[in-house]
């Protein structure tokens, strides 16, 4: 018996067109144009020549669907100073990708060190849930963070681990642009005080050439004076 009836149109969809996922790791969304088939019921027979002759038609429409390349993160770290705020976001893409209440996150700490042995972790509640802020960051807040989330079904759909450096305040400013800023303005302080300095002291040897000039040109007005007198007071005792 034969359930498909000549004058039947069978519905047969075919994608044509995909975009990349919109994340790497963990749970994301790509976009997918999809079409109908002109002759579904040929596109459904075994026939390869069949399927050949086929030919997509223009109803055509977009849809979105999920994507996971790897649930595998890997490590990723970050330096700061104490003081400071930090917001680790576990979630990222995939809220979009799943919706806001299917999904469930279990977080793990490993306090201290910066690694993704999990032997060194252990359980960690995170009051947000999805996310972890540290406002404002500590020392003692120093180590790694690691999330896992997972669908309505208990599947591992991503893995990240956060791993964070805090930095004493006044060891070391971190802001690079702010560093820079402020070496640039001390070179140009110290630039400006060697020319000052260098200016005070060709004025000051300029000042001593002059007195020197001066003192010396007294002198030999002296000397002038001097021999004048003399051969004065030479010619009128011979006179």
């Amino acid at each position: 018996m034969n359930l498909l009836d000549p004058t039947d149109k069978v519905a047969v969809e075919v994608i044509v067109d995909s975009s990349p996922c919109s994340t790497t790791c963990g749970l994301g969304i790509k976009t997918q144009t999809v079409c109908l088939m002109e002759d579904g019921k040929a596109a459904i027979e075994e026939d390869e020549g069949s399927r050949g002759r086929t030919e997509v038609s223009e109803e055509c429409h977009v849809r979105r669907v999920k994507c996971l390349q790897s649930w595998k993160c890997g490590l990723m770290t970050m330096t700061v100073y104490s003081g400071q705020r930090v917001e680790i976001d576990c979630l990222g893409e995939v809220m979009e990708a799943m919706g806001r209440f299917s999904w469930r996150v279990l977080w793990r700490y490993a306090r201290g060190i910066i690694s993704s042995d999990d032997s060194l972790f252990g359980p960690w509640e995170a009051p947000q849930l999805d996310r972890v802020i540290l406002d404002p960051v500590r020392e003692a807040d120093a180590g790694t963070y690691c999330c896992d989330v997972q669908d309505a079904f208990f599947r591992r759909v991503k893995r990240v681990y956060w791993g964070i450096r805090v930095l004493p305040a006044d060891v070391l400013n971190l802001d690079y642009e702010s560093s820079l800023a402020r070496w640039d303005s001390n070179r140009n302080h110290q630039n400006q005080t060697v020319s000052n300095q260098h200016h005070h002291e060709t004025t000051l040897r300029y000042t001593m050439l002059t007195i020197s000039s001066f003192m010396a040109l007294l002198v030999g007005l002296s000397l002038v004076r001097y021999w004048i007198v003399s051969r004065r007071t030479k010619h009128y005792v011979e006179g």
